[in-house]
């Protein structure tokens, strides 16, 4: 096929960009809407059936109203809550989901020491436990339920003023210490974290590898997209980058500065009834 796939990334707030802007890495010359489900946020907060309710009706208006060839669930508790709700309710529609990149983490450690750094629900689901299970049994897992880093993260991209302490306070549980060894990695199992992965640097007790699955999702992303349409094509102009928010608001100056940077344009949304 030779015309430009159209893809609708999704998150419930602005996590799901790490996700966006690795994927635009491999596949420039796509079509991109953006949504974060603002009026939602945090996903937390949501009790299970509420929140699968909320997203499949979101899902069906945003293809209803966008005709995407793929959606891509950039976060991870919508992924691991609504996902197989999603694919069985649209089975020819490729969705794309987000998994704790505890594989890669258990793959890449040196001393056998990792933390999973996710919102309370992320860390405490069974699927979680599984992938530790499967993946990670050789190593010692420190799970690290954060109740405040999207927030922060978020309040950062809306050019907020957050402290190093808030942000430092957060991690610190991640850092451990025993019989000489300590933590090496830290899985971001929460697609809002990468967006603070500097900060998590400049404040961290010691050095670590922050391990983000966006690479590894973009690229699957892409290879379901090369089956049907193909490479992207080289050259040419880029196709067109929206953003939409479910409140409906428009975005602040310094919110609109930061979609720029990822090459977005806000949209409008109205919300629903």
């Amino acid at each position: 096929m030779t015309r430009r796939p159209k893809l609708l990334v999704f998150d419930s707030g602005l996590g799901g960009l790490t996700v966006f802007s690795e994927i635009v890495r491999l596949r420039p010359h796509a079509e991109y809407v953006y949504c974060a489900d603002d009026a939602g946020f945090p996903y937390g907060s949501w009790k299970e059936p509420e929140l699968i309710d909320r997203v499949m009706k979101l899902m069906e208006r945003l293809i209803a109203d966008h005709a995407p060839d793929m959606v891509v669930i950039a976060c991870n508790t919508a992924s691991t809550i609504v996902l197989p709700y999603l694919r069985v309710h649209w089975p020819e529609l490729p969705f794309v989901g987000t998994v704790p990149a505890i594989k890669p983490a258990a793959e890449r450690t040196r001393s056998k020491m990792i933390s999973v750094l996710g919102t309370p629900g992320t860390v405490a689901r069974d699927y979680t436990q599984n992938l530790i299970a499967q993946f990670a049994g050789h190593c010692s897992v420190t799970l690290v339920g954060s109740k405040r880093l999207a927030r922060l993260a978020e309040s950062f991209m809306h050019g907020e003023n957050v402290s190093d302490v808030d942000i430092a306070a957060e991690i610190a549980p991640c850092f451990k210490e025993e019989s000489g060894r300590r933590t090496d990695a830290v899985v971001l199992a929460c697609t809002h974290y990468p967006l603070l992965v500097a900060e998590f640097t400049r404040l961290a007790p010691w050095p670590v590898e922050w391990i983000d699955p966006a690479p590894a999702i973009a690229r699957r992303a892409d290879h379901l997209l090369a089956e049907r349409f193909g490479a992207d094509p080289a050259g040419g102009q880029s196709a067109a980058r929206r953003a939409i928010f479910t409140s409906g608001a428009s975005p602040s100056a310094p919110l609109a500065a930061a979609l720029a940077r990822f090459g977005l344009e806000w949209s409008t949304f109205a919300p629903s009834a």
